[in-house]
């Protein structure tokens, strides 16, 4: 095949006392994400987009939480790693396609850094990396401030 697309979704909880990352951006905000690693929710979502993309699994298989190497790291080295993966069976990003759900805080003031990031990791240009974020109109868990999720969507090209 010469493309593939996949899918991504990630989840996490917001609390005192973490600095928050989104798209390899530390966000500064009165609360972070809770997570085994820096609990980057936008970039584990693109990491599962990628991996689902060519059947690898996804990122609890690739990088378990019950693994000590991982505690705390940084999530580009997860997206980097998930990069590597790709392109070792051929393939390489043509876009990335991603959502944000949160109330606070804005991220506007952040995307054009989340798009330089990812699109340095994913050797794509900053026109291939949308972000789009949302509310949930104060509803549910997002809506609480008591987390916040992300989803994405990858197509991949056969080099």
């Amino acid at each position: 095949m010469a493309y593939r697309i996949g899918s991504g979704v990630d989840f996490h909880q917001l609390v005192e006392g973490r600095d928050l990352w989104i798209g390899g951006v530390k966000i500064p905000h009165t609360k972070g994400a809770l997570g085994h690693s820096d609990a980057d929710v936008l970039l584990h979502a693109i990491c599962d987009a990628m991996l689902g993309a060519l059947a690898l699994g996804d990122i609890g298989v690739h990088f378990p939480n019950t693994d000590d190497r991982f505690k705390n790291i940084d999530s580009k080295l997860l997206l980097k790693h998930c990069y590597d993966l790709i392109s070792a069976k051929g393939y390489s990003v043509v876009n990335v396609d991603s959502t944000l759900c949160l109330e606070m805080p804005k991220i506007k003031p952040y995307v054009a850094d989340m798009q330089q990031t990812i699109a340095s990791i994913l050797h794509i240009t900053v026109n291939d990396v949308s972000i789009k974020a949302t509310t949930t109109e104060k509803m549910g868990f997002a809506g609480r401030e008591e987390g916040l999720f992300a989803s994405a969507t990858v197509l991949l090209a056969k080099k």
